[in-house]
């Protein structure tokens, strides 16, 4: 009747054959029913039935909720033979035991050390962070993944050495294709790439030369534990057993204690070199190595925070200013919320910060948001940016979280709760949100509240290391009629607020952190916006090799031209593309500038004139 029915017979056998002495233990078990079932034979369900009815075998079966409800449910007789007993994941508490337990066999597989501190935080860090596993699971991949990378570090090329070497190679390369080319831009590049490659080896050869002095006490230390080993566990015993006492007094007083001492030396010279400076070798893993393997994991940047990053953090709002001009009230709040969630002081339960930010048409706010992508990840790609005017009908709210069971699109996921599973750490932008359904708002206040929400396959994705911001024009017209008049502002931002109220829920509005209004663009800051056109037109110059300078009156030419206070800073860039790009392109084509050249600009006769600054005034 089949093999597999046999085979298993012989293990139920032998299992009711010990008289209670084994007890069986089957992982998986929703897969025994319909196990091996062909026409003439049982299954393996079929099979232990009797002997679980006459209690002969103990057993014990693991399987997930899901499966259990998909197939031994429907075996009514099956199930009833079982017990339940529902598994729930441990504490952290219960994984740092779990974890302390575990140490020696991961310190003894790596050949690492692994603190203590850094059990710790693998639990709590785990169970703040990874929302898609399960402790003790995520907790013992972080410190096994951390030890792997500490053990391959000790015994391959340092990262930071391996990096410049890939560099010298790039650049020598760079270097060969370059000698055959005889252009001057050729040379010039020349030039700066052996300047290049001079630093890069002499950094190189300090790291070579730090990494092999720490490699070979490494290695002397290894020795001498190996050699203190031998004298200890062989050698003493031999003599003692020899009952040479003479040897075994010159081992245990003499050798032993010259080696102990020699090993003593030896950890303070590696203890020396590995806080002096920058350590390329270590062999104990710390909070930080578990830390950065999260980060690895979720792109969360959890890591302790570096003298060069505070400062960083501490001239948010100059760098956010560099793109945003104006908006002191916005860019402060932004900065702010990015401040305490890197202090470590923000909410833990609800996303870093959100916003609505409000105001006329042009005036900075899609912008803002991605300066603080391009701070943040350094790419305004990293933004999750969700239109919705996308979003008008009533079941479009399905897009975001994906289909509900058995429609078109199920297997897919949403638009919103797709982008956060694989990149928990975004800011993400809901434009003009006016546009959508009212009930496409329902599935933020579980977002705004909890830093959760569950999408349509019953998956629970976390928003808390988010940050969200809402852009919308309602109520941009009291803006416009109160623009510049600051003894208004109060009366300004009420009937703001107030239409705000009149157009969403108040279980929506009272779930916002901060409501932020952008001020109409006045013509000083227009002149700023048009200084940051121009860089950017600059750049791009200067992959033709060409260089351009503006007159003051230029830029106040342009302000003048594209000053719109209705439209904010958007007929400003049509302005200079107009003006300055489009009439720079035309003389380029016909022939008055070439590559080299700097483009002076300034104004004649109410309108842009261009020329080509003599070398002599360019060095000036």
């Amino acid at each position: 009747r089949g093999e597999f029915e046999e085979r298993l017979k012989a293990v139920l056998k032998e299992v009711t054959d010990s008289g209670g002495g084994i007890i069986l233990f089957i992982d998986e078990i929703h897969t025994v029913v319909g196990a091996g079932a062909t026409q003439g034979a049982m299954d393996a369900g079929n099979l232990l039935k009797p002997m679980l009815a006459r209690g002969e075998l103990r057993c014990i079966g693991a399987t997930t909720l899901d499966e259990y409800r998909k197939y031994i449910e429907k075996d009514a007789a099956l199930e009833r033979r079982f017990q339940q007993v529902y598994v729930d994941q441990p504490s952290v508490s219960d994984t740092i035991s779990i974890l302390r337990g575990l140490k020696d066999r991961y310190e003894t597989h790596h050949n690492v050390k692994i603190s203590d501190s850094s059990l710790v935080a693998a639990a709590v860090l785990s169970n703040r962070y990874i929302s898609d596993r399960f402790l003790p699971d995520k907790a013992i991949d972080l410190v096994d993944e951390a030890g792997a990378k500490l053990k391959m570090e000790s015994t391959s090329k340092p990262e930071e050495l391996d990096e410049i070497d890939r560099k010298i190679l790039q650049l020598e390369m760079e270097r060969l294709s370059l000698q055959k080319e005889v252009d001057a831009a050729s040379r010039e590049r020349l030039d700066r790439l052996e300047k290049e490659l001079a630093d890069l080896k002499e950094d190189q050869s300090t790291l070579n030369a730090q990494w092999q002095a720490e490699k070979d006490i490494l290695d002397q230390r290894k020795a001498l534990k190996e050699e203190i080993n031998q004298v200890v566990n062989v050698e003493i015993p031999q003599a003692e057993r020899d009952y040479d006492l003479n040897r075994a007094a010159e081992l245990r007083y003499g050798k032993l204690t010259d080696l102990q001492r020699k090993l003593e030396e030896t950890e303070a010279k590696l203890a020396q070199a590995q806080t002096s400076g920058r350590s390329l070798l270590r062999e104990e893993v710390t909070e930080s190595d578990i830390a950065e393997i999260i980060s690895k994991w979720t792109g969360i940047p959890i890591s302790k925070l570096v003298e060069s990053e505070m400062q960083k953090l501490l001239h948010l709002e100059d760098e956010l200013h560099q793109r945003v001009v104006g908006q002191q009230e916005a860019v402060t709040a932004v900065a702010d919320a990015i401040q305490r969630s890197r202090a470590g002081l923000a909410d833990p339960n609800r996303p870093i910060a959100s916003f609505i930010f409000l105001g006329p048409t042009g005036v900075g706010k899609t912008e803002l948001a991605k300066a603080l992508a391009v701070y943040l990840f350094d790419t305004e790609e990293a933004m999750v940016r969700i239109d919705m005017s996308e979003y008008m009908e009533k079941h479009a709210v399905s897009r975001l979280i994906g289909a509900p069971p058995g429609y078109v699109g199920y297997e897919e996921g949403g638009q919103l709760t797709e982008a956060i599973r694989r990149r928990p750490y975004a800011v993400v932008l809901f434009d003009e949100i006016e546009k959508a359904h009212p009930d496409v708002f329902n599935v933020f206040l579980q977002i705004l509240d909890d830093g959760r929400v569950t999408d349509a396959q019953g998956r629970t994705v976390d928003f808390k290391n988010t940050i969200i911001i809402m852009t919308s024009n309602i109520g941009s017209q009291y803006i416009l009629d109160l623009a510049g008049d600051d003894r208004r502002y109060d009366e300004m931002r009420s009937r703001v607020i107030e239409a705000m109220r009149t157009n969403f829920r108040p279980e929506f509005l009272n779930r916002v952190d901060e409501f932020i209004i952008f001020h109409s663009l006045q013509k000083s800051e227009l002149r700023e916006i048009v200084k940051l056109q121009v860089q950017r037109l600059e750049d791009r110059l200067g992959d033709r090799k060409m260089s351009l300078r503006i007159s003051d009156t230029a830029l106040d030419f342009l302000a003048e031209v594209g000053y719109d206070p209705v439209y904010g800073a958007r007929p400003l860039k049509r302005a200079i593309q107009r003006e300055l790009e489009t009439q720079i392109a035309k003389a380029i084509l016909r022939g008055e500038f070439a590559d080299g050249d700097t483009i002076f600009v300034d104004v004649q006769n109410e309108r842009l004139a261009f020329k080509r600054l003599p070398a002599e005034l360019v060095t000036l």
